[in-house]
């Protein structure tokens, strides 16, 4: 008999005893020689990936996590030709997890990287091909493997995790969009309103960008948003180019805020509610930029702060490049204007002496006519 065939065999057969072991350390030592034979053997680099995944489990349930998490980061399946496509997934998946709960994001960003979020678009129907003559035979995935879909809703909330523990608000409403699109969630109130709250929420605690404000308007024109009438209120009061008093928004909202932490998901995070005064600030700075090219520090009243914590938002706003302003500290003047290049100056004169000699000679062929 072919010793190839043997090995794959014996592996095959005796991985249909672990389920049958009762005692676990007998099961434990069962899959640590089974990892042993099947080391360093391709033909088998499926089946070790299975075991690897099972003792991992069994670390993680006597509270292993750590030990669990660098014995899946030792296997890299997404090299593995004959695995099936969301069984490579959903074990990237568990490494990103598992790097999680053990608080390595970093580990867990690379790992991540790992997957394309295109995957999850790709039409299952289309995508079964009959294999070509020398293309590595795929294997069929386990019965308790997630589906695509399901695959693509625990990614994006694993990536939710790794964006709440940076506060990257924008991320993680990005994030919870793509869950929002999956059919089943959208075919669903009880799991799309708690969803396209989030997005709401999150929305406006990104700070103000082109990105920001596309998806800002893009969820406004949302259907959906008719079914929680406060947050298109909330949503409203953002995109509007007017001031806005934050007493007055947080009495009118902060139930709402608090309710959160009942919904799907979980809270907004600790920062939330002091992001939250943040960003009103800075929509009200952007609205007085707008209407205004020179404005006194009165401009600290219209944000109900004092003058102190006016110039350092302001100058916080200017330092990221949200606004291009000056400050005259002795006159007490802010000045919204951007310095204009002496060549532009000199062309919309040039620019505006040519319309003016233009409209001269059209009057005087009037005149004459």
């Amino acid at each position: 008999m072919n010793p190839l065939l043997a090995v794959t065999a014996l592996v095959h057969q005796a991985m249909q005893y672990i389920d049958q072991t009762l005692d676990l350390e007998t099961r434990i030592e069962l899959i640590k020689t089974l990892n042993n034979v099947s080391a360093g053997k391709i033909y088998v680099e499926i089946e070790r990936a299975r075991l690897i995944k099972r003792l991992a489990k069994i670390k993680e349930e006597q509270g292993l996590i750590a030990e669990a998490a660098d014995l899946m980061q030792e296997t890299a399946v997404e090299t593995f030709g004959a695995m099936a496509k969301t069984e490579k997934i959903a074990f990237i998946l568990e490494q990103v997890r598992l790097c999680e709960d053990r608080q390595d994001f970093v580990r867990a960003q690379i790992l991540s990287r790992k997957i394309s979020p295109r995957v999850f678009d790709v039409d299952a129907s289309k995508e079964k091909k009959k294999p070509k003559e020398g293309d590595n035979i795929v294997e069929e995935a386990p019965a308790d493997v997630p589906s695509l879909l399901e695959l693509k809703r625990i990614y994006y909330e694993l990536m939710i995790r790794y964006y709440s523990h940076n506060n990257d608000y924008l991320e993680i409403c990005r994030c919870y969009m793509a869950i929002y699109e999956i059919p089943s969630v959208k075919e669903d109130p009880t799991q799309w309103i708690p969803i396209l709250r989030k997005i709401c929420w999150y929305l406006v605690l990104s700070p103000y960008d082109p990105m920001q404000s596309s998806l800002l308007n893009s969820t406004l024109e949302d259907k959906n948003l008719s079914e929680i009438p406060y947050f298109r209120l909330l949503l409203k009061q953002v995109v509007t180019m007017e001031v806005i008093q934050w007493t007055t928004l947080w009495n009118k909202f902060k139930d709402e805020f608090e309710n959160e932490k009942n919904m799907r998901g979980g809270p907004l995070g600790d920062k939330a509610a002091e992001d939250l005064k943040q960003r009103i600030i800075e929509h009200n700075i952007l609205v007085v930029s707008k209407y205004y090219s020179r404005v006194t520090f009165r401009l600290a009243e219209l944000l109900c702060l004092s003058i102190q914590e006016a110039e350092k938002h302001l100058s916080e706003m200017v330092v990221s490049k949200a606004l291009v302003a000056k400050i005259d500290r002795p006159v007490g003047i802010i000045c919204f204007q951007t310095a204009k290049d002496s060549n532009n100056v000199l062309n919309l004169w040039a620019t505006n002496l040519e319309t003016l000699l233009d409209l001269v000679e059209k009057s005087c062929h009037q005149i004459h006519k």
